[in-house]
Formats: C-alpha cells, sequence, structure tokens
C-alpha cells in the first residue's frame, strides 16, 4: 500500500499537520501501553493535532509568541507534543540532549539564549537550581509530569486545559499563526564529537523537503508502527522517526530501553525501526547466536541458498521460510534504517537475506538530516544509497580512487551556526554547497560509498591514507571485542603508526575460547588484530594495542567522541 502521503506537497509543518489531518485523523498516531497487560490506549492523529493547537495556544497565551523555548526529557509523547505546539505557531523550539551533565545544560540555555523550557522531572534538579541561580533568560517553566501548576511551575498537562478552553472564547492567534518557512524555526546543537558543539539553525523549510524527500523514498504507510529508541533530540529520530511518521499517518510507540527492545517489538507488533548500526549489529549478532544454539545455522544456509535462487526469478518467500526468525521480532518488523554511522556490510546482508529490508541511510544535523538513501528497489551493498530528490551532490578534489570530501547542495542545507561566522565560512560555500566532512565516492550509477571522516583519516608517511573506521569494523566482529578505537601515534622520529584501543567482554572470552587473565586476553587479542592485518594490505596493519574492559566515551547516538578518546590515551 503506497502511503497517500506522496500525493502531497508541504510548505511547512503546522501545513503538513493540516493536510495530514484531514486523511489520517482517524488512524492511532500514539500507541501506550497499560497497568492491564495487553491492553493499550491510543491516541488518534486528530487528539494528537487538537492537543498541539491548545498546548500552542496556551504558551502564545503566556507571552511566548515569538520565544525560544527549550525542550528536554526522555522519549515520549510530552516531548513531541511539546516539540511541535512550540514549532507550528508559537516560537523557535531548541531540543536539548537528554544525557547532558548538569554544567552542559546551562551552557546550552546560555548559549541559545531560550526564555521557556518544557522538561521531565528527571531533570528537577537541574532546572530548580537554574531558577535559584538566574543567570539565563529563563522565565518559564514548564513540567511534563506535574498535574496542576505548582511553586511557580507550570504543568504542561494543564496548559493544554487552559488551552482547550481558550480556543472555545475563539482564541486564533495560534491558529492563524503565519510561519516564515525561509527562517529559522528550530535550533539544533551538534553532538559535540569534537570539543564544542555547535548551534545549527534550521527552517521549516529545511525539514519539510526532507520529510518530503523521505515519504518520496521509502515505502511506509498509515499501517505501519514505529518504535522511538533513539534520543528524539538527535535531527535523524526527529525528523524520520517522528515527523516523517505523523506526515504519513503512521503509530509512534516509545521504547522501554534498550534490554526491552525485542519485548517491545513483538509488544506493539512494530514494523518499522530507526537505529544506528551499532544496534543492529547486536540484533543480529544475537540472531545469529540463537541460530547456531538451536544447530540450526546448516539449515539457515541452505534456506538463504534456496531463497536467493528464488529471488533472482522475482519470487520472494524468506519471510515464510524465516518464519521462526521473524517471530523472535515480534513477527510485523519488516523495515529497518540505519543511520548516523556505517552499517557492516554482514548486517546488511544477512538482514536482508533472512527477509528483513534494511536500508542504510546517511546525513548530518547541518542538512535537517537525510542527504542519500537506499531505497528497496534501488540498493548496492555497502553504499549508503543515492542522494535525495530534492538534493545534489559531488566529490570535492576526488583522488585517483576517486574519493574525495562529499558535498551537498539542496533546500534542506541549513541556514547556518548561531553566532559562528567562523564556521560557517569554512562548512558553507557562497554558492550554497556544504562540505560535510566525509570522504566518499560516487560509482557510475549515482551510489554513494562513504570511506570515513575526513578529519579521521591517518595519513602515513608514504602519503597513503588509512580510514580507521575501516578497520574497527573488522575488529568489532571478532566475539569477545565489545568496540575498537583506531587511531595515529606520532613517534619522536616522525614515524606515523596506526594503533588501536579494544574494549573487551572478558566473560565472553572466557566462555567462548576458555582464556582468563589479562596477559593472556592481550595474546588472544594481538592474534586477532594480525589476523585482521592479514586482511589489509601491508601499509594498513595496525602496529600497536591497548586493551580496556571500560567503555570508550560516546555520544547518545553512540558515536564515539574521538577527540574525548583521544586525551585519555594521551593524556592531554
Amino acid at each position: 500500500m503506497e502511503s497517500r502521503t506522496k500525493k502531497m506537497k508541504f510548505t511547512d509543518l503546522k501545513d503538513m499537520l493540516q493536510q495530514t489531518e484531514e486523511i489520517y485523523g482517524d488512524r492511532p498516531a500514539y500507541i501506550f501501553k497499560t497497568e492491564v497487560e495487553g491492553q493499550f490506549r491510543t491516541i488518534t492523529h486528530k487528539e494528537f493535532r487538537t492537543q498541539i493547537k491548545a498546548l500552542g495556544t496556551a504558551l502564545v497565551k503566556m507571552g511566548l509568541k515569538n520565544k525560544r523555548i527549550a525542550v528536554i526529557s526522555e522519549n515520549r509523547y510530552e516531548w513531541e507534543l511539546a516539540y511541535l505546539a512550540i514549532a507550528t505557531g508559537t516560537g523557535i523550539v531548541v531540543p536539548l540532549d537528554k544525557a547532558l551533565p548538569e554544567n552542559e545544560i546551562e551552557n546550552l540555555i546560555l548559549r541559545s539564549q531560550v526564555e521557556a523550557i518544557i522538561y521531565s522531572s528527571k531533570y528537577d534538579e537541574a532546572i530548580n537550581k537554574l531558577r535559584e541561580k538566574k543567570n539565563t533568560n529563563l522565565k518559564v517553566f514548564i513540567s511534563m509530569d506535574l498535574k496542576e501548576n505548582n511553586n511557580g511551575i507550570y504543568s504542561e498537562t494543564q496548559l493544554v486545559e487552559k488551552g482547550k478552553k481558550l480556543l472555545e472564547e475563539g482564541n486564533r492567534e495560534f491558529l492563524d499563526a503565519k510561519i516564515d518557512s525561509e527562517a529559522m524555526g528550530i535550533m539544533l546543537f551538534t553532538s559535540g564529537t569534537t570539543s564544542i558543539s555547535k548551534a545549527v539553525m534550521l527552517s521549516h523549510k529545511n525539514i519539510i523537503t526532507n520529510v518530503m524527500d523521505i515519504v518520496y523514498s521509502f515505502e511506509l504507510n498509515e499501517t505501519d508502527r514505529f518504535l522511538s529508541f533513539l534520543p528524539l533530540h538527535h535531527v535523524f529520530e526527529c525528523t524520520v522517526g517522528f515527523l516523517y511518521a505523523i506526515s504519513i499517518g503512521a503509530a509512534i510507540c516509545f521504547c522501554d530501553g534498550v534490554k526491552h527492545m525485542a519485548d517491545n517489538l513483538k509488544e506493539y507488533e512494530i514494523t518499522a525501526m530507526i537505529s544506528v548500526p551499532a544496534v543492529f549489529d547486536v540484533m543480529y549478532r544475537k540472531l545469529m547466536k540463537t541460530i547456531d544454539k538451536k544447530g540450526k545455522t546448516e539449515t539457515v544456509k541452505k534456506g538463504i541458498k534456496i531463497t536467493q535462487t528464488l529471488l533472482k526469478v522475482g519470487i520472494d518467500v524468506r519471510k515464510k521460510v524465516f518464519h521462526e526468525i521473524h517471530d523472535t521480532l515480534g513477527g510485523k518488523l519488516r523495515i529497518l534504517v540505519a543511520g548516523g554511522a556505517a552499517l557492516d556490510p554482514e548486517t546488511e546482508q544477512g538482514f536482508n537475506n533472512l527477509g528483513f529490508n534494511i536500508l542504510q541511510g546517511y546525513g548530518l544535523t547541518e542538512t535537517s538530516p537525510v542527504i542519500a538513501s537506499e531505497i528497496t528497489k534501488c540498493r548496492r551493498l555497502g553504499s549508503i544509497g543515492k542522494h535525495l530528490k530534492s538534493l545534489e551532490v559531488k566529490i570535492n578534489n576526488p583522488n585517483e580512487d576517486g574519493i574525495g570530501e562529499l558535498m551537498a547542495k539542496g533546500p534542506s542545507v541549513m541556514l547556518g551556526y548561531y553566532e559562528n561566522e567562523e564556521a560557517n565560512k569554512a562548512t558553507l560555500e557562497p554558492d550554497g554547497w556544504i562540505h560535510t566532512g566525509d570522504l566518499a565516492r560516487i560509482d557510475k550509477d549515482g551510489f554513494i560509498f562513504i570511506s570515513g571522516r575526513e578529519k579521521n583519516v591517518i595519513v602515513l608517511n608514504n602519503g597513503k591514507n588509512v580510514f580507521p573506521e575501516e578497520i574497527e569494523i573488522l575488529l568489532n566482529k571478532v566475539e569477545g571485542i565489545k568496540e575498537s578505537f583506531v587511531y595515529e601515534k606520532k613517534d619522536d622520529d616522525g614515524d606515523v603508526k596506526v594503533c588501536v584501543k579494544i574494549v573487551y567482554d572478558s566473560e565472553l572470552i572466557k566462555e567462548l575460547y576458555n582464556i582468563e587473565g589479562e596477559e593472556e586476553i592481550r595474546e588472544f587479542l594481538w592474534k586477532k588484530v594480525k589476523e585482521v592485518n592479514n586482511l589489509m594490505p601491508k601499509y594498513k596493519a595496525v602496529r600497536e594495542m591497548i586493551i580496556t574492559e571500560e567503555e570508550l566515551i560516546k555520544t547518545t547516538t553512540l558515536k564515539i567522541k574521538r577527540h574525548e578518546e583521544l586525551k585519555r590515551i594521551f593524556g592531554k
């Protein structure tokens, strides 16, 4: 069933909500568990839009028209309600990273100059400190959890009720608000994989163009159910897992946490899931381990051979043949979308062989975010697909292998970085092209292959380039290695060495290989590093290794904070 949204064109987020309300109003927009097992509560698309209008009306009445308003919480309905109530007629929405320490939250509130904040009870202590300090522009505090206004803090629930009354009385300030689709409507902070995060200014035009491109690319519709797992402040989850889902009349269900993911997939009968490759890698490894434990590896291999042969003549029986495997993930899951980092080709091939449609996408906060994506009928293993239809892409200064920096241009490219002219000059060209900072090549058919981050590339003394991500993918496949971080080390004589930091799982190594004790584990891991070295040209070989059981420093979307890791390794 093709999405009915494909026939529509939106000018902004408000226009999207209005147009889609008419056709999807009675469909479930949100599904929640209740205290009674197996019973669910739903909020329809019409109810959701009614609450957006009510909350927006109350916010405008409070004097927040055209003001900047921050939102911070775990993934939940009240976050999404607040986001759209702010964005579609009140002011500028500033989503904040839920995992930041108190001092960083304060820093971003100061930098963004927000005047109001909507937050969950988890942040009560941090926000109360800011109320007492009075060192920010914050004047209005709204709690997602309070049922009633209390001690100068407003209740989001009560504001919705207040807004409903105002609407009944004929208040149309929010309803009649005009959206300037070219102005900043959203301020987003980059995830801070470098030392200081940048504030990205996005317009409604930026976001809505991306949403429409995704509608055109993905084969999802109003019958689909999304599992919301990645943090909502992250533009990938916000645009693809939230705004896109709402635009096609689909339903959103919130994940109870990574440990509950398999249960949630079953309980909610999830059909679509958006996540980072690290999550899909773990899911795939667990699936294969279960198959192995049941002694069914050979049966599955035979099944893959048969189903792949039938696929060549247009017959797809993968779901039928592998129905037991599908049942372990709820039985309804059909589309997995990976973004935020490179997807291991083995995971991609593996899921597709079993009849799960896994698609790799690529983008940046600065491009709202998606630049390129695979689509079901158009894919090439290891690639991120082709660019979205409203964008242009090119390779800047390609080398002899066709690898150079990927650049993009189009209506979803940001307005710029807020109060950061230096970064704007470095990232945005006067003619509209944006530097992605990623090295890539484009094949003759237009498929894009990412090699790695330009700033992460290790340039050896012989001028050869080594992409850390390429080696990390190979090492992370070794059972017993949790994660790895490849970096360069310059010796006093100027020699550049490729080095690795490996995070290992001592329990798993003991269970699988009967190896314990740090020295024995080190010996085992070095042997594995040498095996990986043998798979690559000699110049790429890892020459030094450090090992630890302590996790690498990561962002909330599980990207390694390379800058921080290097500081930890070299003590600078």
